[in-house]
């Protein structure tokens, strides 16, 4: 049984006490489970969040602020599989963006699209409304309640996006149409880092530990009720 000796000094103001203290051996144990601890999430985290689960058919949607790369595998995969139409979603881009002669990432990707040998007539752009906060769910919905508008029915969505944005994507899209509709995913290469050495640069730094926060956050804190999502900010 643990046992505590006290003492008490300068009437009461001081106290001595005698406790139990880690041992070498616990402090070993401890920073050896935190390494390994880091070096599992140093190597695991990128592959989970940039899920690729793709699967051809139904709708393809492609995310309008992903890299030209991205765009050409989106381009591929639309010619190489039947998909009954392609969308490209996004909000607004800010002015100044080096991209800002388009109105919003969905008809840039588009005109990406098209100049890639898509055509025009198979592309839909369903840009999404200028908001505070949430962008990637008010895309979605927006995408959703454009195809109740135009009476159109998904049963089936293969989402392209970028790096490791793909997990809180896919989850997001999913939120937005409920569970009568499959999302799948697929994740191209992001530019700017090294997907199997992210930590070695600061653009990879940025992005998987925001989008680690970002995906904890929709997993454990998002309620899309609660949200004020289509609150407009001043153009």
């Amino acid at each position: 049984m643990q046992q505590t000796i006290e003492t008490t000094r300068w009437r009461g103001l001081l106290r001595r006490r005698q406790l139990w203290v880690p041992t070498w051996r616990a402090w070993t144990l401890a920073f050896t489970s935190a390494a390994v601890v880091a070096f599992l999430f140093l190597w695991q985290i990128h592959p989970f969040l940039a899920v690729d689960d793709g699967k051809p058919g139904g709708l393809l949607v492609v995310e309008g602020w992903a890299n030209d790369r991205t765009f050409q595998m989106a381009a591929a995969e639309f010619k190489r599989s039947t998909y009954d139409q392609l969308f490209v979603t996004g909000g607004p881009i800010e002015y100044g963006a080096p991209m800002y002669e388009y109105k919003n990432y969905a008809e840039r990707g588009m005109f990406l699209l098209h100049t890639m040998g898509v055509s025009s007539n198979r592309i839909t752009a369903v840009p999404a409304p200028l908001v505070k906060q949430d962008r990637t769910y008010v895309s979605a919905v927006t995408l959703h309640r454009w195809l109740n508008l135009h009476q159109t029915q998904a049963t089936q969505i293969h989402l392209i996006t970028e790096g490791a944005h793909a997990r809180r994507s896919r989850l997001l899209l999913q939120k937005a149409f409920g569970p009568g509709v499959e999302v799948t995913v697929t994740s191209g290469e992001p530019l700017g880092y090294d997907p199997a050495r992210w930590w070695r640069s600061s653009s990879g730094v940025r992005s998987v530990i925001g989008e680690t926060i970002a995906y904890l956050y929709v997993r454990l804190l998002f309620w899309p009720e609660r949200q004020s999502l289509w609150e407009p900010m001043p153009e």
